[in-house]
Order: structure tokens, then C-alpha cells, then sequence
């Protein structure tokens, strides 16, 4: 039984995959953590029946968002001592036979993010793949591709990585954003902005067809001006962090942190 790590999977409306998520999930790491965000389609109920002292069932009344269900499980993991949280979608998009693989890294480099890098298959809709770059460059832009003592960060979106937990919650209680889809590429900036390093680390994303039992609540319109907001103002954050930003950018880099 992990006494540091601890996998976090926040759910909304997932439908039957949950269960083959958190099976998953569980088969690779003995701490795994399910925080149902107001859900209505039934998908907790076989969870719980599960009788695991490593498993933990959150149950939030209404809809929060990501974010806030991610907030949820590391404040409650932080009073339990709990120091990083893998956290991964509830869609089977994440490849849960890697947990044990970023769980050794983040062990590792205690001190660094662990990030997962997407390695897409030929059923990934181009439309998200290229999407994404946006967010990217602007990612890019906001921390001038560099991390103190670690590697630039080379995605933003993908939500399958480790966190240090301190600092995000330090990060997540001084700010009123970072509640919903906003939240993965927030924390990185801010985490980045904060002097927490980054590792990259290849891994698998797969988009399961609706026959497949996927389902994606991602909305083109709203998200997209839900990330357009975001980065908006860390662009204005990054404007009056930029003489530290610099310095930093102008140090030698360490090819891991």
C-alpha cells in the first residue's frame, strides 16, 4: 500500500467504462481514489460495492467540475499524507498499464510534475489533435518554453500525469479558476510559474468509438472559449512574471529534473 502516491480519477457521466477504468486503475496501482462529480447515469453504483482499503469512493452532490473534483481528492489526500496524485480520465482514453511507470518516475523526481506526452492512434480526430497545438504554443509562450531545472512542457492538455501536491493545492486555494476543463493546463502553467520542474513521458491516448462505450463531454464552442479565457489572463500573469521568466529562460538547463 502506497503511503505517498495515490491515483485520482474523476468521473462525470461516464456510463459503464468507469467500472473498466477503475478496474484498470486498480490491477496497477494498490491506491486508487474515484471522485464522482454529480453523475445521473447510475455509473457508481457497482462501485459501491467495492470492499478495498486502497479504494475510496467520493461521491459530490452536484456538478463541479474537473477541477473541482481533482481539488476535492488532494485536499483530503494531503491530510491523509499523501504527496502526488496520478490523475487520470474515467473516459479510457489513459493508459493505466503506464500508473506503475510514472508512479516509479515521480518517485524518482519527487520535486518535478510528471507529464504525460500524447502519442495518438490513426482513430484520434484530427480536428482535437491539431486543436491542441493552440493550447500548446500558448503553453509555450506563457512559461517561454522552459521549466526551472526541468524540460519545457510538451503538452498541455493531456490530462495523465503526477502532481506534486502541495504546491497545486497551495496554487488551487489562492485561485477561483482552474475548476473545470480550464484545469490541466492551468495547473501546469501556474505549477511551471512556481518553479516546480517538468518530466515528459510518452504515453498512449485512445479514443474509444461510442460502440466502443466512449463518450466525451468536451464541447468545441464552449471549451474552446473556456481555454481562450484561460489563457488569456496567463498571458497577462506571464507579462508581470516575465523578468523572472527570463532569467530563468537564460539559465543552463538540466536535461531532467
Amino acid at each position: 500500500m502506497s503511503r505517498t502516491h495515490l491515483v485520482v480519477i474523476p468521473s462525470y457521466n461516464t456510463g459503464p467504462q468507469l467500472a473498466e477504468t477503475v478496474a484498470a486503475a486498480r490491477a496497477a496501482w494498490p491506491v486508487v481514489w474515484v471522485v464522482i462529480d454529480g453523475s445521473t447515469d447510475g455509473s457508481a453504483e457497482p462501485l459501491r460495492a467495492i470492499n478495498d482499503p486502497g479504494f475510496r469512493l467520493i461521491e459530490r452532490p452536484r456538478n463541479g467540475g474537473k477541477g473541482a473534483s481533482i481539488r476535492q481528492a488532494l485536499e483530503e489526500a494531503e491530510r491523509e499524507g499523501f504527496t502526488h496524485a496520478l490523475t487520470m480520465d474515467a473516459d479510457g482514453q489513459h493508459p493505466a498499464g503506464r500508473i506503475a511507470d510514472f508512479m516509479a518516475a515521480s518517485a524518482a523526481h519527487p520535486a518535478a510534475m510528471v507529464l504525460g506526452t500524447p502519442v495518438f492512434g490513426p482513430e484520434a480526430p484530427l480536428l482535437r489533435v491539431r486543436g491542441r497545438r493552440v493550447s500548446n504554443w500558448w503553453t509555450g509562450l506563457e512559461t517561454l518554453w522552459c521549466t526551472r531545472g526541468g524540460e519545457p512542457i510538451r503538452d498541455s492538455l493531456y490530462g495523465f500525469r503526477v502532481y506534486p501536491i502541495a504546491p497545486l493545492l497551495r496554487i488551487m486555494r489562492r485561485n477561483p479558476w482552474m475548476r473545470r476543463y480550464d484545469f490541466d493546463a492551468e495547473a501546469v502553467v501556474r505549477l511551471a510559474w512556481r518553479g516546480v520542474p517538468a518530466l515528459n513521458i510518452p504515453a498512449a491516448v485512445r479514443y474509444l468509438t461510442p460502440a466502443e462505450g466512449g463518450i466525451s463531454h468536451f464541447r468545441y464552442g464552449r471549451d474552446n472559449l473556456l481555454l481562450t479565457g484561460m489563457h488569456t489572463r496567463l498571458v497577462l500573469g506571464f507579462l508581470l512574471r516575465l523578468p523572472l521568466l527570463l532569467g530563468r529562460a537564460l539559465l543552463p538547463r538540466k536535461a531532467r529534473p
